[in-house]
């Protein structure tokens, strides 16, 4: 009889996964020492993020059948091959001098596997957890969040005593290493199986597959309203939040006089509660349910970025602001749960590919109208403004895909007597 793995070494290995692609985070460590030995402008070596974030939100939407046909083992084998080649890929363009083969080996081609690796183990582990989605999701996407804790002190080390291109080699190679003896562990759970200390087996199953409001794939989910409420949800989030962290720095100077080198130290510990709040946010999911977090993201996220601008006093400020990016990890992290609660776990990997394109898109927008308002208007105040309006219509959307939900329930209950 063939053994029943561990669940929570399944989520070990998610994490190892996540904590690998969400080095990206990391890039900036980067930026001033590409600058600094070829002369690149700031904004040839910044489009080299935007590149993979691009391809992450692409690839996850496009590989998300591929994951759900072939399983996580080999869906992180792929993940694990093109992050791995394309950051051994910068390293040779650093070698050659070449731009553009930066852009392509860790812009397209390690974008390509942070999206495959960022979907791969999600719907396996809502499969061990069943009694704790949000848990076992935000354990893993909590990795991606952390990771440029872990690996930026990493990189500036090996980039200080190596130099730039036998740092990406060896992270490359890292990576790769960490990765594949992830995946290799990766698999879904047995037919039938339930987590120890289920009395009843097959009641439970059916008590569980019943909770989740329908049993969708991702070419049907895309056809109902309230994926197109997720999606939104999700957008506006990642929009606010991502925005926030491309000019906290200049944002927190201006608005309180910080220095910069406590402006610095303030980004790095938004780092810390962006990953907190993933684990956070995605647990507390588990008991108060999914869409009473969400509109909890957006009733606090109007309520601070209200506050935002008037907020002089530099502790204040940066308490706030942790409670922002909070949400903005929480967003992360509470969404495959969301959508196992209203899909189902038929295609959870593929639905969820699909939903991160609006992390792709956001990540263009986001940062633009940050720009764009405070070279309009010379302050930031009217860009956080205009983010506490988005938040007000994210905060209707978490109220109407209730109203879905209600309908589908009632529905549902109204078949179960039938039958």
């Amino acid at each position: 009889m063939k053994t029943t793995k561990n669940r929570w070494l399944i989520a070990l290995a998610a994490v190892g996964i996540h904590i690998s692609i969400g080095s990206v985070y990391a890039w900036s460590v980067f930026t001033n020492p590409l600058i600094e030995q070829f002369g690149w402008g700031l904004g040839e070596v910044s489009l080299t993020f935007s590149i993979a974030i691009a391809f992450l939100g692409v690839s996850a939407a496009f590989m998300g059948h591929f994951v759900e046909k072939h399983g996580p083992r080999k869906s992180g084998m792929v993940a694990a091959s093109f992050f791995g080649l394309g950051t051994l890929g910068a390293g040779l363009a650093v070698s050659l001098e070449s731009l553009w083969l930066l852009y392509f080996s860790y812009g397209v081609l390690g974008g390509f596997g942070l999206g495959v690796g960022y979907i791969t183990p999600v719907s396996t582990l809502v499969k061990w957890f069943p009694d704790r989605r949000g848990l076992a999701t935000g354990l893993a996407i909590m990795g991606f969040g952390f990771a440029s804790l872990v690996f930026s002190p990493i990189m500036n080390a090996f980039i200080t005593s190596v130099g730039i291109a036998a740092t990406f080699f060896i992270l490359g190679g890292l990576y790769m290493i960490i990765m594949f003896t992830a995946a290799l562990y990766l698999e879904p759970p047995p037919q039938g199986w339930v987590p120890a200390g289920f009395i009843e087996a097959k009641t439970e199953i059916g008590r569980l597959q019943k909770q989740d409001l329908s049993q969708l794939t991702a070419n049907e989910a895309v056809k109902t309203k309230r994926f197109w409420f997720l999606w939104t949800m999700l957008f506006i989030n990642v929009t606010c939040g991502i925005a926030i962290l491309a000019v906290a720095s200049p944002m927190a100077q201006e608005i309180t006089g910080m220095t910069a080198a406590t402006a610095a130290t303030m980004v790095g510990l938004m780092g810390l509660f962006n990953g907190l709040g993933r684990i956070g946010w995605a647990s507390i999911s588990d008991y108060i349910g999914r869409p009473n977090v969400y509109t909890a993201f957006f009733l606090i996220q109007i309520v601070a970025f209200v506050m935002l601008p008037s907020i002089t006093h530099v502790l204040l400020f940066q308490v706030v602001l942790f409670f922002i990016m909070t949400c903005y990890g929480g967003g992360f992290a509470s969404i495959p749960a969301y959508i196992g609660d209203l899909f189902g776990t038929k295609q959870l990997g593929a639905i969820h590919g699909y939903i991160l394109t609006a992390w792709a898109l956001a990540g263009l927008v986001g940062p633009m109208i940050a720009s764009y308002i405070r070279e309009t208007t010379n302050s930031y105040a009217g860009t956080l403004y205009i983010f506490t309006g988005m938040f007000i219509v994210a905060l209707a959307v978490s109220l109407f895909i209730r109203v879905d939900i209600r309908q589908l329930r009632a529905q549902s209950n109204k078949q179960g007597l039938v039958s």
